[in-house]
């Protein structure tokens, strides 16, 4: 053999070996990429140009739940969230060569419904997509803690938009804040970066809750520990905005204040939520009312319509016996549609109430008689009257009713038998518990307890026991206005009503009403003055009333009976008449009267005629009586009412 020869063998045994090596080099490799494609952290993807997923490896599983199956074949923006699709799917689409680029923030489907993030890159080789991307959920949720060490995070997280930080420095009085709490306060951006006043920073808050706001602050800068308020904002463009302020306040080592830094959030579009739905609830409780009120009005509308027209058939055709009966029927259901009125005035607060000092032991104890009578023989009824008198200024006849009906409601709810209590006592009310209670306020209450072992009502039915017409009864047994009357008519006089009830253990309903300290004078009885007369003696009555019909009547009554009547329609006209030189004995008029309402009307008048007597006939007297308080020679007679009372009322204060 050659040299030559030698030579050519040596370099093709050297290529030999040299794509041996090669060969176990790419095999390395090969087996070196499959270790790394199935333990790797990061999610890799192979995918085609239009985004559809060739090959994923296992971290998509470990991360994203879906299996491998349920991933391969699927396009990527099927997994990516709807708000993210877009722009993901627009990266793949621009890498228009090989070599291109492009990175993605994305939050991607889990199999159980939620959203991890992913930041990712996707490159483009040999016509194939190449996607990279790491699971950023816990690292993203670690910067934000991190950002916020006091917890605004968290609010802020909870806040779709409308969230701000700002910074108050003690030294220089000056706040300092971002742009989302200068558009949410209404103040200058750029101002605001640099450090305005505390009066620039704080001039749009609302003026009502501008005390309350300056309190916090000077509280926050003598104590440590977050504070917050919520307080409105009249911004500049003419709404109203309402922010939660949350701050703490730094000191220095010597414990002096520094700084206050905090965040304000948005909460305006919260409030008119909870508005809109207060106004719904609202709605719903005026349907049901009005729906009540409609259905028991036809019914006794109609106990009045019905022997009305009967009798004008009757007496067309000459038939006038037995018209009494169809007369009282009438009457009967004017009547019930009178109560009704007055039990829908007590429920709004807004019925006339005789207030006088009523001691309340005495009339619980005088109650017991007429309570035991109502009672069923099963029933045991215990009073527990307090000690001392205790005395309340309220309406007698108002308060004995109020307890009568929830005497009545404890025996319905025993119709197995029970126990049934009263009891009195005193109890001082504080701030705190004030507040608990609507119009309530501090101070010493007496307490009236009606207690029963019934059948007990459950939390739902306790929240509704005050509403008109809400009832537990069966259909016709009750009008759902009787606990609506209580809570009215304690609420007019000062003080509130508490339901505590348990199902099959029993209800306990309190009356807490404002104390006297010392007992008032007693009203002096208009009788003792009374000078019987049985018809007029010519004394001249001016009827003022803006309803026709109620003059006409009024007019007709007293002529009949020897009176001289004028009349007029509204306040002005009346006024006229009282101012004319045409004497006067005395004055009935309505209260709510056009121009001017009754009570103007007679204090007018009784600037030249002191001594005028003035009967006021009205349904609805709180604009005519200033805190229930009528002045000498005034008496209040309440519609509708009887041709009797009316006389009664006319003849003792003309004798007067």
């Amino acid at each position: 053999m050659t040299d030559e020869s030698s030579s050519h063998q040596d370099v093709a045994a050297l290529q030999a070996e040299i794509e041996s090596l090669r060969a176990q080099l790419n095999s390395r490799d090969d087996a070196h990429e499959q270790v790394l494609w199935q333990l790797s952290r990061d999610l890799l993807a192979v995918a085609d140009e239009q985004g559809s997923l060739a090959n994923v490896n296992p971290a998509w599983t470990r991360n994203l739940g879906w299996s491998l199956d349920e991933i391969i074949g699927q396009n990527l923006g099927e997994f990516v969230h709807e708000e993210d699709r877009e722009e993901t799917l627009d990266a793949l689409q621009n890498l228009d060569r090989d070599g291109s680029t492009a990175e993605f923030k994305s939050r991607m489907r889990t199999a159980s419904g939620s959203y991890r993030l992913l930041d990712g890159r996707v490159d483009r080789m040999r016509g194939r997509i190449f996607i990279v991307a790491r699971d950023i959920t816990e690292l993203r949720e670690r910067e934000i803690a991190l950002n916020d060490s006091r917890d605004f995070a968290r609010l802020a997280l909870s806040a779709v938009s409308g969230v701000g930080a700002w910074t108050y420095e003690v030294a220089s009085d000056c706040f300092f804040c971002d742009a989302a709490v200068s558009e949410l306060y209404g103040i200058d951006a750029k101002e605001a970066a640099r450090g305005i006043r505390r009066e620039g920073f704080l001039a749009n808050v609302h003026p009502d809750d501008r005390a309350a706001l300056q309190s916090t602050m000077s509280g926050g800068l003598v104590r440590s520990g977050d504070l917050e308020l919520e307080y409105r904002i009249r911004h500049p463009d003419g709404s109203t905005r309402w922010v939660l302020s949350r701050g703490n306040t730094h000191f220095n080592d010597a414990g002096v204040p520094v700084r206050r830094t905090g965040v304000g959030i948005d909460m305006t579009s919260q409030r008119d939520l909870e508005q809109q739905l207060r106004q719904s609830q609202k709605m719903e409780a005026v349907g049901h009312l009005t729906g009540g009120i409609a259905h028991d009005f036809n019914n006794m509308l109609q106990g009045v319509i019905g022997p009305l027209e009967l009798i004008r058939h009757l007496v067309t055709k000459g038939n006038t016996a037995g018209l009494d009966r169809f007369i009282e029927m009438a009457i009967s259901s004017a009547k019930r549609a009178a109560g009704l009125t007055h039990r829908l005035l007590a429920f709004s607060r807004r019925q006339p109430l005789a207030p006088k000092s009523v001691d309340i032991r005495e009339l619980v104890v005088s109650l017991e008689d007429l309570i035991q009578q109502m009672a069923k023989e099963t029933i045991a009824l215990s009073v527990v009257a307090d000690a001392e008198p205790c005395f309340v200024l309220c309406d007698t006849n108002q308060l004995e009713s109020a307890l009568l009906n929830l005497a009545i409601n404890a025996c319905d709810a025993m119709p197995d038998g029970g126990s049934l209590s009263i009891e009195t006592s005193r109890k001082t009310i504080s701030e705190k518990e004030a507040r608990m209670h609507k119009d309530a306020r501090p101070g010493q209450y007496v307490c009236i307890a009606v207690k029963d072992t019934g059948s007990g009502m459950p939390q739902y039915v306790v929240n509704q026991a005050f509403e008109p017409f809400f009832t537990t009864k069966p259909l016709g047994q009750g009008t759902g206005l009787g606990l609506s009357m209580v809570y009215g008519f304690v609420g007019q006089s000062g003080g509130f009503v508490t339901i505590d009830s348990s199902v099959g253990v029993g209800t306990v309903v309190r009356l807490f009403l404002p104390e006297e300290m010392e007992q008032a004078d007693a009203a002096p009885d208009a009788s003792v003055h009374r000078k019987e007369i049985g018809t007029g003696a010519g004394e001249t009555i001016l009827i003022v009333d803006d309803d026709e019909t109620v003059r006409q009547v009024l007019q007709d009554l007293f002529e009949r009976l020897g009176y001289r009547t004028m009349t007029a329609h509204d306040g002005p006209s009346g006024l006229a008449v009282l101012q004319s030189k045409t004497p006067v004995d005395l004055l009935i008029t309505d209260v709510g009267l056009p121009g001017l309402n009754g009570r103007q009307m007679a204090d007018a008048a009784r600037m030249h005629h002191p001594a005028l007597p003035v009967l006021f006939i009205t349904g609805y007297a709180q604009a005519a009586t200033a805190n229930n308080s009528l002045d000498t020679g005034m008496q209040m007679l309440t519609k509708p009412f009887s041709t009797e009372a009316l006389l009664d009322r006319v003849r003792a204060m003309l004798g007067a």
